[in-house]
């Protein structure tokens, strides 16, 4: 089975490659995801969430690994598949920002570790388990 994505916008970041890309620091990112035109309806509602859920193509990883060594943990290898190493067999990435400002069809997002044009698939809102709603927006679920 062959399965195609279209991307439907990118990502604006100051990560140039991967290498960049600092877990220290990545609380602190700020950058865009920017969507095409025609994607702007599907927009429509978002603003009231206080995060969002990217799904990327990690288009700079050329090669996966079965296991990975997460960061800041000494001595410690396991799976891929448990960690959010990028170097995955499909190389897709999961990332929540906070949004902080739309802009038509720019998401204005902090807490960003993609790099700089990352082709983006999808943008769904952050939602949490209604015991975890503590300091959360949850945009047109609040109400239900």
């Amino acid at each position: 089975m062959n399965i195609e994505y279209t991307p439907i916008g990118h990502v604006r970041s100051p990560h140039d490659s991967p290498a960049d890309v600092s877990h220290d620091e990545v609380a602190e990112t700020t950058g865009e995801i920017v969507l095409d035109d025609d994607y702007e309806p599907g927009l429509d509602g978002i603003d009231g969430f206080s995060h969002v859920v990217v799904f990327a193509h990690l288009d700079d990883v050329e090669e996966y690994r079965l296991t990975a060594r997460p960061p800041h943990v000494e001595d410690l290898e396991v799976g891929v598949f448990a960690t959010r190493s990028p170097h995955r067999p499909n190389p897709l990435a999961q990332t929540v920002v906070e949004l902080l400002d739309r802009d038509g069809t720019t998401l204005h997002v902090e807490g960003l570790d993609l790099v700089d044009g990352t082709p983006v698939l999808d943008v769904k809102p952050h939602t949490v388990p209604i015991e975890d709603t503590e300091n959360v927006s949850v945009g047109w679920l609040e109400d239900r």
